[in-house]
């Protein structure tokens, strides 16, 4: 595959390249069975084959303990934003969020239209220039739950480590940074996660659920936002996004074959400090947008002096074969998404151009 782009993209984003070669092998004749997988029913042996083996796969892979369901549901993480309250608030509890950005604001406006939330912790007054402190949470008894954005894409910045909360349930949405390392999954009552980040192309939500959630979720939720109903068909209920799950199976692989998520991480925390250590070390043209301790492991935001160089900046590395660097049109700036699938050799080269950027515009 000569051209391939550097794709920065922050979502749909970069995929492997081994795994969309073996997807492209594999897309008109599936194992053999002279179809696609594209079109091949969702209760035949060959697809409840990979369903199976994709969820098994990121149960090892995440080290899902026992007593948690891996499901696949579609709306992306924005309709787990309304089925989480649906499912878990129930009257007379308060859903307790953190909202440390865009993507945690979208979450709490969704609660509110089903019942009583609590802000836990905020970030708004820094602009979200950095993750809110979750160390000493006062949460009141009547908590159904608390919910964190682990990575907030759009501003770039991480939690680096996660609360206890005791009985309370912790729930993540880890929409951009799941499987980017490795956490204690025994922590939280749930995670989710949109694939088109790091577990493969769009169209699938992950969610794992601890099953005790389900015992106290709400009944009088319809058939297809009730996580029950998904757990019970084991995400079979009706016809899932076969396609995007069996790409989740060969990104898994993928990773497996890395050696993992202790593997991973490391090359992710190797290839995000070319691009920091550019910024930081560029005496003022370039400027990080979070705070030094919240910075992503997933999404690099910078600045520079003016707009007008920013805009210099994003048609000079188009031209030169990068792809997706201008920041999200609600903050502006530059962002470098660097998902697990973007290789090493592309944060090399964007750090390399940085540098001749500065030579040349300093």
């Amino acid at each position: 595959m000569g051209n391939r782009a550097y794709n920065f993209n922050a979502g749909p984003a970069a995929l492997p390249l081994e795994v969309l070669e073996q997807a492209q092998q594999e897309f008109v004749d599936f194992r053999g069975i002279g179809m696609s997988i594209m079109e091949i029913s969702h209760r035949s042996a060959q697809y409840e084959q990979v369903h199976q083996e994709t969820q098994n796969l990121l149960k090892e892979l995440f080290n899902i303990p026992e007593g948690y369901k891996v499901l696949f549901l579609t709306g992306g993480a924005s309709t787990q934003f309304a089925m989480i309250p649906m499912n878990f608030l129930q009257p007379g509890s308060v859903g307790a969020y953190s909202l440390s950005g865009a993507w945690a604001d979208k979450a709490i406006k969704e609660a509110k239209l089903f019942g009583e939330t609590a802000i836990a912790a905020s970030s708004k007054e820094q602009k979200y220039m950095r993750m809110p402190d979750l160390s000493n949470l006062s949460l009141p008894e009547n908590t159904a739950y608390l919910h964190v954005t682990s990575n907030e894409t759009i501003e770039g910045s991480q939690l680096q480590s996660y609360p206890d909360t005791g009985n309370i349930p912790l729930i993540a949405d880890m929409s951009s940074d799941i499987l980017s390392r490795q956490v204690d999954v025994s922590k939280f009552g749930m995670i989710y996660a949109g694939a088109q980040k790091n577990l493969g192309p769009s169209g699938v939500t992950v969610a794992i659920v601890r099953e005790d959630m389900l015992e106290k979720a709400n009944q009088s939720v319809p058939t297809m936002l009730r996580y029950d109903t998904h757990v019970k068909n084991d995400s079979l209920y009706n016809t899932p996004p076969s396609y995007s799950i069996y790409m989740i199976n060969l990104v898994l692989q993928w990773i497996k074959r890395q050696g993992g998520l202790d593997v991973l991480s490391k090359i992710n925390r190797d290839k995000t400090s070319l691009i920091y250590e550019t910024i930081d070390n560029s005496a003022g043209f370039y400027r990080g947008c979070v705070d030094v301790d919240s910075r992503s492991i997933m999404n690099i935001t910078f600045r520079l002096q003016t707009e007008e160089l920013e805009k210099q900046f994003a048609k000079e590395s188009e031209q030169q074969g990068f792809v997706g660097l201008k920041g999200h049109r609600s903050v502006g700036g530059l962002r470098a998404s660097t998902y697990n699938a973007v290789p090493y050799e592309s944060c090399k080269a964007l750090a390399d151009f940085m540098k001749d950027f500065s030579k040349r515009n300093g």
